[in-house]
């Protein structure tokens, strides 16, 4: 149930006054009402993050934005809030590649694990942050990595641990940025999701070289490029991944929208797979280990690991689709197929 937050001092009522005027401002429609200046998108998601806001405000705020959607400035405010609250620790990791994976998967399993830890065997240091949403019944990277014998990071030197035993390592977004995750977690009271779901896609905790995201409607990959070309981020991909995951579907080309330096450049990335592939009735994460290690083939899940793996090497690499491609199609096939222990600790 959501509370009113107690007026505890002048400066909470001046808080919620002020977070009173954003909401009228995106709020009167489409004559009267207007989007948020960055500045303006700023202040008022530093208010909700630091709860100088009462419940109401709070989803009053959440939800009209969901029903008139943000414009790419209002989500570079919203960023640059977002970021003030992440924990200072993290920063400090080295990680030459950010994947925000937020989406969970239906329909097939999270091949994109596969396509980290062949990345890793290079050299690269990959860091997954995510969350679980509630009430979504979908597969997430941390309960796949649970299955297969790896559990989430807790804290900056677990997360260290796992870069320098594995190349790669996961942690929720609750240890990195916990008031974000809280807005994620709203959709319990709501029913619907967020822009704080974009914010955490965007947000790259470890203010790593290079960030890859994947998203599922297709406007949203331009909103993305855009925002990179706002806060002048230094290299920042995305893409239409499967199920808004970051991971190439084979079955579907996409488009790779990257920006470097300011630049946002747009590559067509065409499909792998000639035929659609039945669908599984289950998803058995133990799939990710036989695959891995030779013992069976999937006609969906190998393209999908391969062509995953060809958008990073896009991304980190700053090559074409086609030698992207054939690179990942022979880290592939001379990966080491000892399946690594996960359990480190």
């Amino acid at each position: 149930m959501l509370t009113r937050m107690p007026l505890n001092s002048v400066e909470d009522f001046a808080s919620i006054e002020q977070f009173k005027h954003f909401i009228q401002l995106i709020g009167k429609g489409q004559r009267s009402g207007r989007t948020l200046t960055q500045q303006e998108a700023y202040q008022a998601m530093s208010l909700l993050l630091a709860e100088k806001v009462t419940a109401e405000q709070r989803g009053a705020f959440l939800m009209l934005l969901r029903v008139r959607e943000e414009t790419p400035e209002e989500i570079a405010g919203f960023l640059q809030a977002c970021r003030k609250f992440n924990k200072s620790q993290f920063t400090a990791i080295e990680v030459d590649l950010d994947m925000g994976c937020y989406a969970g998967k239906r329909r097939h399993l999270p091949w994109l694990i596969l396509s980290v830890m062949c990345l890793a065997q290079s050299g690269k240091r990959i860091v997954i942050h995510g969350t679980q949403e509630p009430e979504t019944e979908r597969l997430y990277v941390s309960d796949a990595l649970s299955q297969i014998g790896m559990q989430a990071s807790t804290t900056a030197a677990q997360l260290e641990r796992q870069l320098e035993l594995l190349g790669f390592g996961y942690i929720n977004l609750a240890a990195i940025n916990k008031p974000l995750d809280s807005l994620i977690q709203l959709r319990a009271q709501l029913g619907l999701r967020s822009c704080a779901n974009t914010l955490a896609r965007m947000l790259n905790p470890f203010s790593a070289s290079v960030s890859l995201q994947g998203v599922y409607h297709h406007h949203l990959d331009f909103k993305h490029a855009k925002v990179a070309q706002i806060l002048n981020q230094p290299s920042v991909h995305c893409f239409r991944g499967d199920a808004g995951e970051v991971e190439y579907n084979p079955e579907r080309g996409c488009q790779l929208h990257s920006v470097h330096t300011g630049i946002h450049g747009i590559t067509e990335i065409p499909a792998m797979n000639e035929q659609w592939v039945t669908k599984p009735r289950a998803l058995d994460t133990q799939q990710l280990k036989r695959v891995w290690q030779g013992q069976q083939n999937d006609p969906y899940g190998v393209p999908a690991v391969i062509g995953t793996l060809a958008l990073m090497l896009m991304a980190t690499e700053q090559c074409e689709w086609q030698s992207a491609q054939a690179a990942a199609q022979s880290m592939w096939c001379s990966r080491n197929k000892q399946w690594p222990n996960l359990a480190i600790f």
